[in-house]
């Protein structure tokens, strides 16, 4: 039996962590700032470096690997730092300083490099064609998005809208019974997903338009088995 390795080309994952501190959260945004101060740095690279891949996509259908790599980059560090502060409050354990993949943190992200992309996509898929994403992303985020969009990321620890309320609900609840709501988290989870796929999406790294479903979960949903393949009707003897 051959597999489906259709799963969308942004993969984000975070590990609940068993054991959260009922009171760090209400400081993690005092705890983040060094982060949030590298990350908005980060984020107006970013901004340049789409901006770049924008032009070489539409003269040579590549994203350079080079500034696809560091985009990615940004992206992974941008989601431990929400996943560890107001995105999600996943884990106590405090975010490295690294654009790289660290495989032992409980969040992580990863995106398929493209060996090449649409040339014409390029003009319209960042604003036209991602309206409806972004009305979707809005009710998730709120202003959060708006900021992000216009001032380099800043969504990533001010996360607003659904996102955010249902985050404070889960540190409420967290404080006083300990423990993390696990349906809620899921919920979260896929909230974060549904964020980041539209995003790497609307800069340009991808071709594939994000799915309108809300995969819940700590990890991305299994990969659907291609049917078998019919073998063909004997023909009829002479």
């Amino acid at each position: 039996m051959e597999t489906d390795h259709s799963s969308y080309p942004l993969r984000l994952t975070g590990e609940l962590s068993p054991q959260l501190s009922r009171g760090l959260w209400l400081v993690k945004w005092l705890l983040a700032i060094p982060h949030f101060v590298v990350l908005l740095f980060l984020w107006l690279a970013f901004i340049v470096v789409s901006v770049v891949a924008f032009f070489a996509i539409l003269f040579t259908g590549r994203y350079p690997r080079g500034l696809f790599e560091f985009n990615v980059g940004v992206l992974r560090w941008s989601w431990r730092v929400g996943f560890y502060s107001y995105s999600a409050l996943g884990t106590d354990r405090y975010p490295p300083f690294t654009l790289k993949d660290v495989s032992d943190y409980p969040a992580r992200l990863d995106v398929t490099y493209p060996e090449s992309l649409s040339r014409w996509l390029v003009l319209v898929k960042w604003w036209l064609l991602a309206i409806p994403q972004y009305l979707v992303v809005a009710v998730f985020t709120c202003g959060a998005w708006s900021t992000w969009t216009g001032r380099g990321g800043e969504w990533v620890w001010s996360s607003g809208g659904l996102i955010g309320l249902l985050v404070i609900f889960a540190g409420v609840v967290l404080l006083f019974t300990g423990r993390y709501p696990r349906s809620l988290y899921d919920f979260v989870l896929g909230m974060n997903r549904w964020v980041f796929r539209v995003a790497a999406y609307a800069t340009l790294m991808t071709d594939e338009y994000p799915p309108f479903r809300l995969d819940a979960g700590e990890n991305e949903p299994p990969t659907v088995p291609a049917p078998d393949p019919v073998p063909p009707m004997p023909a009829p003897a002479a």
